[in-house]
């Protein structure tokens, strides 16, 4: 199963209640696993779990840190990106180049990189005189 098919069948378990906005996520570890995740919301606003979020926790559970590919997807009519705090979520386990595709569940896609969604991203590298 592709990463996009992973996204795309874990995303009908998304609990979204509220917005009726289900997204799935899947991210590939270096091992080559298939981690997925989807949004969970609640009724508390904004104590819910974005998609990626799932998978980087369900990467990091087994074992893995790093991501070596992502895929999105979402009942959109474009592509519809990461929000800000996946997107560094993202940076922390993938290199700048790591390939990212964001799709819909009609087929349209949009193939970028984790480093072109978030340019300037804060890192390790910051932190080196703490």
């Amino acid at each position: 199963m592709s990463l996009l098919d992973s996204a795309r069948q874990v995303r009908e378990n998304a609990y979204a209640p509220y917005s009726k906005f289900k997204v799935g996520a899947a991210v590939r570890g270096a091992s080559g696993t298939i981690y997925s995740g989807v949004n969970v919301e609640n009724v508390a606003y904004p104590e819910g779990t974005c998609a990626e979020a799932g998978a980087i926790a369900a990467m990091v559970a087994a074992g893995e840190t790093e991501i070596t590919e992502v895929a999105v997807i979402a009942d959109s009519p474009t592509p519809v990106p990461p929000c800000g705090g996946c997107r560094q979520k993202l940076a922390e386990f993938a290199r700048h180049d790591t390939p990212v595709t964001l799709a819909t569940t009609e087929g349209e896609r949009l193939d970028t990189t984790v480093g072109d969604l978030l340019p300037g991203r804060f890192d390790m590298s910051h932190m080196e005189n703490t």
